[in-house]
Formats: structure tokens, C-alpha cells, sequence
């Protein structure tokens, strides 16, 4: 058990301090404790803004031993008050806490108004004037500063009461300002909606603690918009009908339903949900994505009605290309140019080895030949990367590609620089790993390009759908009012590779030929989950280097169907650092909500942040800057540093990023990621475990996005019986998107 102790005293010395989140290195005197430090300036690490020298602590928290520094105090509590003492109130003012006031000020005013001086400066600062040096305008200003910083004192001491860590306490502040108990008090729930990272329930903990009733107005309407947003992150549902929305709630809430239906009315009302009626329902949104839907849905529509005649002689040019690449292309590719050189939205969707790329290829060639203009993105970086690898060409983010703006410092708010106002520049816009565009960035996306502008999507409709919300692909494919072309012809040399053979007899519902002579895809079967885990770290550290003749085991990549069990995610990340990382007395390390992170660890950015700055360092030379890092991008720890708290990363392209440890829950271990992680992303090998499992984490479009993400090898390693069964379920997920069915109305009249 942690002993905690109390320490008093006021501070002597700031050592660092980050004034974005408040973490403070400082020393403070308390002979109390001298013993346990060896002197009796201790130093004291934690989250504490607007500290000064002078102020006097009361500071909770327990004893560290820094391997470098020595003997620490970690402060998990602490209280400002005032300096008791003539000299600690001259301390306090000499900082430079109070701006306007020096040392030779502070002197005098301490001389004037002895321990009364702090009183003064609060109640009566007109009297400052009375000081040589000293204007009533100055004096007024001073006693506003002191005003502020006794608001921000008051606030903290306020949001800790409430289980509020610092780091959110000076988020809050920042955000709400001296409003901020005010706000609280009234409506906690106030804080999920506006701030990113508190979500409903550390707002209903604050609210049960300050007394709201469980029936209270604010209470429901956030809980709510709760279940709406939490089912979109989690499940990828754009809406929820009615009556699922308020069994979530009322389970959520503990209220009676009566009390649930006249606020989904006055959610309505005040524009912060829209409740549409079908024929059968009715279906309810947040805003944000109701309104995004519709507008790719009439934009798409749109797009597509900006067709070309077919006034040349395509067949020439096709034939040409075939000669210049000898190259042979099948009917279906050849459409699918045809097509891309007619319409305005293209969707080109076919399996691996039926000629994807040799397609965007050609159809590149053609437009080129024309003088058409022509950009190209996907949604991750890895996609992207693979994507100017196959062409020759600079392919983008799509996020990068649209350009990034924030209309404050809350992520909630991101929007795009690159919209109807300022489009992209481009004749035509091919993007790639289209099975992965949620509905929000697609509606970004399209936004952003002009009408006139010809839209090609590529992708698999039988991969995964996004991690988002929508299923964005799908829905415009089954809608059948957009040009559609399937590459479902095998080429030869594709035909040579197991991956693919299989990839294709998995997506059809045929088990997997396992283990042929001189073949790319294995099978070894463990039937002890232990026994799993033991392959894996032999086939990663002996077998699979010796066997591909690799050093860099970034190219061998472990895909989970799940993240918890003893063969999912969390627990083979543990397994797998022990072996390939184990700690070394050269290696710093951190541990982060029972995660230990070490230097030369594999790790994953598993969400969005926008506004994260990055700097492409090579050869120790720097060559750009920007912002940006996105859910899925992998990255090497490069150091870790527990004085100043921070863990930088090293991502593809030589991307450095500083992560302060209050973002560490941006950061997760990944010599083994979900499937649904790996998406976009091509490795060298893949080894998937598969064991046991409940049957909607099991099913037959998770194995074929797995086996779809090697290039040379793919290992399965678990019981036959249950790969069969995965083979056999065909069990998709629903998500609840209406874009098909407004595609399908729209196009009645655009």
C-alpha cells in the first residue's frame, strides 16, 4: 500500500514549469521531512499551474526515488495560501507573479503595508497608488492580476474536491475561465460537451457529488447524446432508431422512459439532434453526422452527373498502354479505364491480385495524356506510402490533403482548410483504401472538390468497414445510381501466391488450402492458447528473420481478432516487449496506466489528433514541420524523459513527436494490433492467432482483411476447427447508415 505524506511549506525555486498543462519541477523548505530527502529544500514534481516562488503549499503525495535525480515528492494534492510572513509575501511579489512588480516594488510596497500587503491588493488596490512609482492605473491593474490568479486558485482547489486531475482542472479553467465553478455547479454536464477527453460520466460523478437529480433536464439530454456518440465510436452507427436509443438511455440513465421522450423533442429544438421519420421508424442523429451524410449524399449524386462523351478511341490507347507496359489487360479493367475517362464518380472494387493497381495505373496514363491535373490520397499514411509506391506519384492523406484548421484549441472542433470556398486544385481526385473513409471525413472530402472535378474511389467492398462511423463505400456501391466497376478476375501471377488464392477462397466461403510445398501461407496448429503465445515469440525472434532474411522486425506484424484474451492484443503486446524489448539499464522507460513503455518499443497513435506537431529530422538535419498524427500510424520510441516528461516517437518519413506524458493515452504498444488496426496497411509478414472466441469477433470479412495485409507471408497459428469457423460465419455486423437510402431518394431529382 502507498503511504502518503503532507508537506508544507513555501516555495524556494521553480526548476521547469509547462505552461500548457501546468506540470512543475520546484522546490519548496519543510524541515519536517529533511530527513527522508537528506536537506531540507525538497524537490516536488506534479501537476500544479500558476505556481510562484514565495506562495506557500500544502502538498499531498508520496516519495520517489528518480534514478537520476534521487529522492523526489510526487504531488497528487496540493493548496495555495497566501505567504504568512513579510519576507514570503516580498518572495511572492519579487517573482515577477504580479506583472508590473520588481524587486525595488516589492520592497517598498511590503514596507508600507507590512502583512496587511496581499489584503490590500485584493480588497483596496487604489491605495497601491500611495507607492512612489506607482499610478492608479497600475495599481488597478495589479489588483485585476491578483484577482485572476485568486480564480484560478479557487477553481483548482474547486475541481479537486471533485476527483478532477490538474491536467483537466487547467483545461477546464482555460476553457470556462472564472465562470468555471459557476458552470459547474449549474451543469457539469456542460464539460462533455464542450471538452474534449471529459466524457458523460466524469461529468455524472461531478454531478451526483454536487446533488443534481438523476432526472435532472441537463443530465438526460447529455446522457443522451451520450449513448449517441458513444454507439457511433464504438459500433460505427450513424443513427440509432428510436426505440434502441431509448432502451440505451433509459439502462444508462436508471429513468423512467416517459421522462426520456420530451427531451429528445427539445434536443430536436435547440438543433442538437435530428429526428428523421421513415416508414417504418423513427431514426435519430447527432448533427454532425446527419448532416453529413446528406451532404455526401447529394454531392455524390452530384459529381456523377459531370459525364464526358466518349469521343475517342479508347480501345487505341488502351492497346497502346498494354504494349508499353507488356502488360495484358481483362475486360473489366479495360471498362473500368473507360469509365474513369466518362464519368464523374467512378467506384473501382475488386479483391487482391485482380489488377487494382495496374488499373489506376493505366487510367493515370490516360488522364496524363489528356493534361488532366490529378491528385491522389487515401486515408492513412501507410496507404498513402504504398499508394506512391505503386505509381510513381505523390499520394497524400487525405487528411493532408484537405489541410487542417481548428476553430479553437478543442479537438472536438476540427474542420478542413480546403472547402467549397477553397477546393482542391485538381482536374481529378483518385483515392485509394476507400473501405476505410467514415462518413465525417468523406463528407470533409467532398466538400473540398469542385464540381466539374472527377471522383475515382478504390477499394475492397469486402474488407472491414471504417473505424469511424458509416460504412461509406458499401452504401454507395449497393445504392446502384454510381458507376460501379469489380475487378473479379485472378491474374496469373497473383494465382501463384497462396495469399491471394486463399484471400479469395475465405472471401467465398472455402476453407484455406493450408501448408503446400513452397507456398506463402501456413497454418500451425497449437491447441493450448499458452502454446499460441510460445510460436508467435519463436516465429518473430528466430524463425520468420532466418526464414524472409530480415533484421527489421517492423516487417513482421502480429493481427489479432481481439483485444482481450490471453491471445488478444493487450496480452501478447506484454508478451512480445519481454522478448523482443525486455528492460535494459540503457533504456528508460515510463509506465502509463499498466503499460510500460520503453525505449526501441514498436508503438501505435490509436486516435486522431490534429493539431500534433511533427518534425522530419534526417540525418540529424531538419527538413519540414507541420501538424497532424492519425489513428493507426506506427512509430519507434526513440527516447523517453522523465525529468522534463515526455516520450518522443520516430513515425514513417523520419516524423519526430514530442508526447508530453498527459498524452500518453494516445499510445498504445503494437507488436500486435487488431485486424480492424492493420487496415490500410501492407506488411512484409503477418501472423495471425486464432484460438477461441465469442462469434461476432470471429467471423469470415475479419480473417479476409488479415490475410489481406501480408505481402510475402502469412502464418495462422491456433486450432483448424475454429479458422473454419470463421470461414463459415458470414455475420456482418449492422451499423445503422442511411446513405444508401438517400442516395436512392436523391437521385430521383438531381
Amino acid at each position: 500500500m502507498i503511504d502518503y505524506i503532507k508537506i508544507e511549506g513555501p516555495i524556494e525555486n521553480i526548476i521547469y514549469n509547462n505552461e500548457e498543462n501546468g506540470y512543475t519541477v520546484f522546490s519548496i523548505y519543510s524541515e519536517e521531512y529533511g530527513e527522508i530527502f537528506s536537506e531540507a529544500e525538497i524537490v516536488c514534481v506534479g501537476y500544479i499551474p500558476n505556481l510562484n516562488i514565495g506562495e506557500n503549499v500544502i502538498l499531498t503525495g508520496t516519495v520517489v526515488n528518480h534514478s537520476t535525480y534521487g529522492k523526489q515528492f510526487k504531488v497528487e494534492t496540493y493548496e495555495k495560501s497566501i505567504p504568512k510572513t513579510e519576507k514570503g509575501i516580498e518572495k511572492y511579489l519579487a517573482s515577477g507573479a504580479i506583472k508590473g512588480i520588481g524587486q525595488k516594488t516589492a520592497e517598498r510596497i511590503v514596507a508600507k503595508f507590512g502583512l496587511q500587503t496581499l489584503e490590500i491588493i485584493e480588497k483596496s488596490p487604489e491605495k497601491l497608488a500611495q507607492i512612489k512609482g506607482i499610478s492608479v492605473k497600475k495599481a488597478m491593474d495589479i489588483g485585476e492580476i491578483f484577482a485572476e490568479q485568486e480564480g484560478l486558485r479557487q477553481t483548482m482547489i474547486f475541481l479537486q474536491e471533485y476527483g478532477i486531475s490538474p491536467v483537466f482542472a487547467m483545461k477546464i479553467y482555460k476553457h470556462f475561465k472564472d465562470n468555471t465553478i459557476r458552470i459547474i455547479q449549474t451543469n457539469p454536464y456542460r464539460l462533455a460537451d464542450e471538452l474534449f477527453g471529459v466524457g458523460f460520466k466524469l461529468a455524472d460523478d461531478i454531478a451526483e457529488k454536487i446533488g443534481i437529480e438523476k432526472d435532472s433536464e441537463y443530465r438526460i439530454k447529455a446522457g443522451i447524446k451520450y449513448v449517441l456518440n458513444k454507439t457511433a465510436n464504438s459500433a460505427g452507427n450513424v443513427y440509432l432508431p428510436e426505440k434502441v436509443l431509448l432502451e440505451y438511455s433509459k439502462n444508462l440513465l436508471e429513468v423512467d422512459e416517459d421522462l426520456l421522450k420530451p427531451n429528445l423533442f427539445n434536443l430536436q429544438m435547440e438543433r442538437q439532434i435530428c429526428i428523421e421519420k421513415t416508414d417504418t421508424e423513427n431514426i435519430i442523429f447527432l448533427n454532425s453526422y446527419y448532416y453529413a451524410e446528406s451532404y455526401v449524399a447529394k454531392k455524390i449524386l452530384e459529381l456523377s452527373k459531370n459525364t464526358t462523351k466518349y469521343n475517342k478511341n479508347y480501345d487505341l490507347w488502351i492497346s497502346n498502354i498494354e504494349k508499353e507496359n507488356n502488360i495484358t489487360l481483362a475486360s473489366n479493367q479495360k471498362k473500368a479505364i473507360k469509365e474513369a475517362m466518362i464519368n464523374g464518380v467512378l467506384v473501382i472494387t475488386g479483391g487482391p491480385g485482380t489488377g487494382k493497381t495496374t488499373t489506376i495505373n493505366s487510367i493515370i496514363s490516360m488522364l496524363k495524356n489528356e493534361g488532366y491535373e490529378i491528385e491522389l490520397c487515401a486515408p492513412t499514411g501507410r496507404a498513402a506510402k504504398r499508394m506512391s509506391e505503386a505509381t510513381g506519384l505523390e499520394a497524400q492523406t487525405i487528411h493532408r490533403l484537405l489541410g487542417i484548421n481548428f476553430l479553437s484549441d478543442d479537438k472536438k472542433r476540427q474542420t478542413f482548410e480546403k472547402d467549397e470556398n477553397m477546393p482542391i486544385e485538381a482536374d481529378v481526385v483518385i483515392v485509394d483504401e476507400c473501405s476505410m473513409i467514415d462518413i465525417l471525413l468523406m463528407s470533409g472530402l467532398l466538400k473540398a472538390i469542385a464540381n466539374g472535378t472527377r471522383l475515382i474511389l478504390v477499394g475492397d467492398i469486402d474488407q472491414l468497414p471504417s473505424v469511424g462511423a458509416g460504412n461509406v463505400l458499401k452504401d454507395i456501391i449497393n445504392s446502384e445510381c454510381i458507376q460501379v466497376v469489380r475487378l473479379n478476375e485472378i491474374f496469373r501471377q497473383a494465382r501463384e501466391s497462396a495469399i491471394v488464392m486463399n484471400a479469395h477462397r475465405i472471401n467465398n466461403g472455402e476453407y484455406p488450402i493450408l501448408n503446400e510445398v513452397n507456398k506463402d501461407f501456413f497454418f500451425l496448429r497449437r491447441d493450448k492458447m499458452e502454446e499460441v503465445n510460445n510460436t508467435i515469440v519463436e516465429l518473430i525472434t528466430k524463425r520468420l528473420p532466418k526464414f524472409l532474411n530480415i533484421t527489421d522486425l517492423k516487417a513482421i506484424q502480429v493481427l489479432s481478432p481481439m483485444k482481450k484474451s490471453p491471445i488478444g492484443v493487450e496480452s501478447l503486446n506484454n508478451i512480445l516487449q519481454k522478448a523482443i524489448n525486455p528492460p535494459s539499464k540503457d533504456k528508460d522507460e515510463k509506465e502509463f496506466r499498466n503499460i510500460i513503455f520503453r525505449e526501441g518499443d514498436k508503438v501505435m497513435q490509436i486516435k486522431n489528433n490534429y493539431n500534433m506537431v511533427w518534425r522530419i529530422i534526417k540525418d540529424n538535419q531538419y527538413i519540414d514541420e507541420g501538424t497532424g498524427i492519425f489513428n493507426g500510424d506506427e512509430g519507434i520510441i526513440n527516447k523517453i524523459d522523465n525529468k522534463n516528461e515526455y516520450i518522443e516517437v520516430i513515425f514513417d518519413d523520419c516524423k519526430h513527436i514530442k508526447y508530453d506524458f498527459t498524452q500518453l493515452d494516445e499510445l498504445n504498444l503494437s507488436y500486435a494490433i487488431t485486424i480492424h488496426k492493420a487496415q490500410g496497411s501492407e506488411y512484409k509478414a503477418i501472423i495471425i492467432p486464432i484460438h477461441s472466441g465469442v462469434p461476432m469477433l470471429l467471423t469470415r470479412n475479419l480473417l479476409y482483411t488479415g490475410v489481406t495485409r501480408a505481402k510475402e507471408l502469412a502464418v495462422i497459428v491456433g486450432i483448424q476447427e475454429t479458422l473454419n469457423k470463421m470461414v463459415d460465419n458470414n455475420r456482418e455486423i449492422n451499423r445503422y447508415t442511411y446513405l444508401k437510402n438517400r442516395i436512392i431518394n436523391l437521385s430521383q431529382f438531381i
